[in-house]
C-alpha cells in the first residue's frame, strides 16, 4: 500500500500524500462536464449521496478519521457544522459485579453531504482536533 502514491503537482514541484492512493479516490460526474472526488476513508460506511465542498469531510474533502469509531444520538444542531452527540453506555463497577449507565455528550463535526439533524442516531470517528471542543467528525447516519 506504501508503495503506491497519488502524486499531486504543486508549485514546489510536487508532493506525495501517503493517505490518499490513487485506489482510495473515486471521481464522479456532475454536470456540464464537473467532475467531485469521493474519497473511500476506510471503513464499512454508507458513501453520502450529496457532493460537498467542505475541506473537513472525510469524503470530499482531506480530513483522516482515525482512531475510535463511537455510535449516538444526536441531541443538538445549533451550531454551524457542528452537533452535539449523546453517547449512552455501561460501565463495570468491579467491587460489586454491577454495571452502571454513564452517558457523554461529545460535541462533532456535521459535513453538509450528511448534514445530521436532532434525533438522529449517527456513527462518529475520532480526527484531529478541528477546535477547542471537536474532535470527532460524523461519518454516517444509522
Amino acid at each position: 500500500m506504501w508503495a503506491e502514491f497519488l502524486y499531486v503537482p504543486n508549485v514546489d514541484g510536487g508532493r506525495k500524500f501517503p493517505h490518499a492512493t490513487s485506489n482510495d479516490i473515486h471521481i464522479y460526474q456532475i454536470n456540464n462536464n464537473q467532475e467531485r472526488m469521493t474519497r473511500d476513508i476506510g471503513l464499512e460506511v454508507k458513501v453520502p449521496e450529496k457532493i460537498c465542498d467542505d475541506p473537513n469531510c472525510p469524503f470530499h474533502g482531506t480530513l483522516p478519521v482515525r482512531g475510535q469509531i463511537l455510535e449516538g444520538e444526536v441531541v443538538s444542531d445549533k451550531m454551524d457544522r457542528t452537533v452535539v452527540v449523546l453517547r449512552r453506555y455501561l460501565k463495570l463497577i468491579k467491587k460489586y459485579e454491577r454495571y452502571e449507565k454513564r452517558q457523554s455528550k461529545i460535541h462533532a463535526h456535521n459535513p453538509p453531504c450528511i448534514d445530521a439533524k436532532v434525533g438522529d442516531k449517527v456513527r462518529i470517528g475520532e480526527c484531529r482536533p478541528l477546535s477547542k471542543t471537536k474532535k470527532f467528525v460524523v461519518i454516517e447516519k444509522i
